[in-house]
């Protein structure tokens, strides 16, 4: 496959293009104001595979129960669930609440400035640890997010072209990056991402190989998790029969389910 290349022109073009879009269609997000690295820190969790109106109620109400990193490591593990609850995909809030044990621990609290030490922390790749640099640090440390890719994608590689890799879009991210500002280039990019993905018919992350349909919720596994969570914090007997019975589900594909999220230390 022929290598795709882009001048010096066209490098300019599309910065411009993209601080047009950010200075006409800015978005401003609570976490976006934030000094604090562990509120920010939290803001990058909480958006993992979750979409900013879900995350706007819950993120102001999760920093005033755990304030810093401190408070949420010595928190009981239920109760940053509850906390969590509704956000989804709740093995993250786990994962937070182990990453704010070893920073309360190992590093006396305070997030370290570098990129290999973030990416030790659980749950937390290769695109949150650059947006972790970026957004706090206002280092300049190319990433890819869903929002950035959808962005190289629609300006970069052909309508024709299909199961991209990041390693190819990769290249285009480190070429434009705009080393003067880090912060803002990368909320420029997010938004005008986040602008080109509103058509889901012609999303350009469709060209994306990790691109994959999410299927409905009602019925799938994630909802069937949510009702055992939401019983578990309850205080509520888990029954995998009445739970097979109220989604119309094989019981053998519940207690799997059951049993995955008792690994996942989910529940007991």
């Amino acid at each position: 496959m022929k290598k795709i290349e882009i001048t010096p022109w066209a490098r300019a073009a599309f910065q411009r293009r993209v601080w047009e879009f950010y200075g006409k269609h800015r978005r401003d997000f609570p976490w976006r104001f934030e000094k604090s690295a562990y509120a920010v820190f939290v803001s990058e969790v909480m958006l993992q595979q979750t979409q900013t109106a879900r995350v706007l109620p819950k993120y102001e109400m999760f920093l005033r129960e755990f304030p810093d990193f401190e408070s949420l490591a010595k928190a009981n593990p239920k109760r940053v669930l509850r906390a969590w609850s509704g956000l989804g995909y709740n093995r993250r809030a786990l994962m937070l609440h182990d990453a704010a044990k070893i920073v309360a621990r190992k590093y006396r609290g305070v997030l370290p400035a570098d990129r290999k030490a973030l990416e030790e922390l659980p749950g937390i790749g290769k695109g949150t640890s650059g947006a972790l640099m970026a957004f706090i640090f206002n280092t300049p440390e190319p990433f890819i997010e869903t929002n950035i890719r959808r962005v190289f994608l629609h300006h970069f590689f052909s309508s024709s072209r299909k199961k991209i890799k990041d390693d190819e879009i990769a290249r285009f991210v480190s070429y434009t990056f705009d080393r003067r500002n880090p912060r803002e280039w990368c909320y420029a990019l997010m938004d005008y991402g986040s602008w080109l993905g509103l058509n889901k018919k012609t999303d350009p992350n469709r060209k994306s190989a990790g691109y994959k349909k999410q299927k409905a919720f009602r019925g799938s596994d994630r909802e069937i998790r949510g009702f055992i969570l939401a019983k578990f914090l309850a205080g509520e007997p888990i029954f995998p029969k009445d739970v097979a019975a109220k989604f119309n589900a094989e019981i053998i594909r519940v207690k799997s389910i059951v049993e995955k999220m008792k690994r996942e230390k989910l529940i007991r």
